[in-house]
């Protein structure tokens, strides 16, 4: 039995009366009390167990920490359009963004490290005869992103190695097959060169981009089962299912590969707008609109009938889309909204009541738009877990937000970084046409590891995994570094990173081995003690 806030004032209205009670009672009242208005937890008063309030997690503590002034975005003419899309693409190397351009569409593409003053006249990508409505980076391969449009088209473009000194405007592949505007792309988590595309034709079109055509018009599926625009796309870990959102309120569960409909929602009180994949839950995640319009979150268990929702939150009665981000390997659920300044954040597990509230990064400047490093661009040393690239229209500004968990050690956390998918496909798309599926390539966040060196790897177009340097090469980009000790000074960017990496990873060794010792020599010294001691008594 749990304690109301009628049941305190009614215990206050009795004290202030001067009405006497037995004094267990009336400890067990004040502790009872005490516990309700600190809001730690409170005592049961049928077996006296200590109920907690809060949903213990190591990231209970979690915390939003914005970019200083010098390392934001000035300058950026972000779109005005009102398209409910992320309109921001981030990866480790660059950042693309949909700006204002007469005459068509365009956007821009900057480096990560480009921060401050933006140049008005910094060389935009811009091959579109309409508005850009949608932009997605190539998960396995960081210099080839897919922007979609209202001309009807999708276009796959290939960014050179350093910025852009002059406008590009002929992609690497043109993708026709739309009737109307494209509103939506998506790559597949795990096969090279399949790109989903969704447009206000109501179909949903698989292409296979790795044929020799510049222009293929010729989509490899079209998927027909919505009866209206699809508003969002989102695949499972695998890529064997598809869920999507549509303007009819309904969630759709589909087979990519062949376009069958699966499960569809046909819920009275959620009217979804944006729908996510929970990882390896066989959850979904959708936000959207209560029967009372309020903006409300949903979760759906794909192992039931998609009916009734399984946990569902009213959060307020704003008017701006949510846009929900997962992350699979902390299990942490965000939600930023349109207009809104400030971003939520919750624990997910498979346990009712699935949905734990943990806290929210709080701004007074909106976000019209927000894009998401990907894990294997965080800065693990300063423990962040999730990066957001917030699009301040007013101030023509894109604000990094870092979510870091805050702990006393500077070395690495392996608790919070476990494996995560890497910029490496796991299929060919050959081999996902003809039936295969495969979870992602895993790859430690631990600096040092495999994965400085698969980032290196991502350029080439054509390689699945990356080229591979030649046995020689290999030898020369190390050769500073033998033994811990410095040959030659390093040359590139890639060298001292990988230079400081084994000075922290060396650091936290003779940490560890100096703890060690410590133990020792402590356990040493009591064997000794005891000995004497022995000694003395015989």
């Amino acid at each position: 039995m749990w304690i109301s806030s009628f049941f305190v004032c009614d215990v206050f209205r009795q004290i202030w009366n001067g009405l006497t009670l037995p004094v267990d009672i009336s400890a067990l009242l004040f502790l009872r009390l005490h516990c309700f208005l600190s809001g730690v937890g409170v005592l049961s008063t049928d077996r006296m167990t200590w109920r907690p309030q809060y949903h213990s997690s190591k990231y209970r503590h979690v915390f939003g920490k914005p970019a200083s002034k010098e390392n934001c975005y000035d300058g950026v003419p972000i779109t005005q359009s009102v398209h409910d899309n992320h309109l921001c693409a981030v990866n480790p190397r660059f950042i693309a963004v949909i700006t204002e351009c007469a005459g068509g569409g365009a956007f821009l593409v900057l480096s990560i490290n480009h921060t401050g003053k933006v140049n008005p006249h910094h060389p935009k990508v811009s091959g579109h005869r309409g508005n850009v409505l949608d932009i997605k980076w190539n998960p396995f391969n960081d210099f080839r992103i897919a922007s979609c449009s209202e001309d009807t088209t999708v276009k796959v473009w290939d960014i050179p190695d350093i910025e852009a000194l002059r406008i590009i405007t002929v992609p690497w592949k043109e993708l026709q097959g739309h009737s109307r505007r494209v509103s939506l792309i998506e790559w597949h988590p795990t096969a090279n060169n399949i790109i989903f595309s969704a447009g206000y034709d109501y179909q949903v079109l698989v292409w296979k981009l790795d044929v020799p055509e510049q222009v293929i018009k010729n989509p490899v599926r079209c998927i027909s089962v919505h009866s209206d625009v699809v508003l969002s796309m989102s695949f499972n870990t695998d890529g064997s299912r598809l869920a999507t959102s549509c303007k009819d309120k309904k969630i759709r569960v589909i087979d990519p590969r062949s376009g069958v409909l699966l499960q569809e929602s046909d819920s009275k009180t959620h009217k979804a707008s944006k729908v996510l994949f929970l990882g390896n839950l066989h959850m979904l995640l959708s936000t959207g609109n209560s029967l009372y319009n309020h903006r409300q979150i949903a979760l759906w268990d794909l192992k039931k009938d998609l009916s009734q929702s399984s946990y569902s939150e009213d959060l307020d009665g704003s008017s701006g889309v949510l846009f929900p981000f997962y992350d699979p390997d902390t299990h942490m659920l965000y939600i930023a909204g349109k207009g809104d300044g400030n971003i939520r954040y919750y624990e997910i597990s498979s346990e009712k009541p699935y949905v734990h509230y943990l806290t929210e990064y709080r701004s007074p400047v909106p976000q019209k738009g927000i894009g998401v490093m990907p894990k294997r661009g965080l800065d693990v040393c300063s423990c962040e877990i999730f990066r957001f690239y917030k699009l301040v229209t007013a101030k023509s500004l894109i604000e990094p937000v870092s979510m870091i968990v805050p702990r006393r050690s500077d070395s690495y956390q392996e608790d919070i970084y476990p494996l995560t998918a890497a910029n490496r496909a796991a299929l060919t798309a050959d081999e996902w046409i003809s039936g295969r599926d495969k979870g992602p390539e895993m790859v430690s966040l631990r600096p040092g590891s495999e994965l400085d060196s698969s980032a290196e790897h991502s350029h080439d177009p054509d390689c699945l995994d990356g080229p591979r340097a030649s046995p020689d090469e290999d030898r020369s980009s190390t050769s500073h570094i033998s033994n811990g000790e410095l040959d030659s000074a390093p040359e590139t960017e890639q060298e001292i990173r990988q230079l400081f990496y084994k000075q922290q990873e060396e650091i936290r060794r003779l940490k560890e081995q100096l703890l060690q010792k410590d133990t020792q020599i402590k356990q040493l010294e009591l064997e000794i003690r005891n000995q004497r001691n022995s000694r003395d008594t015989l």
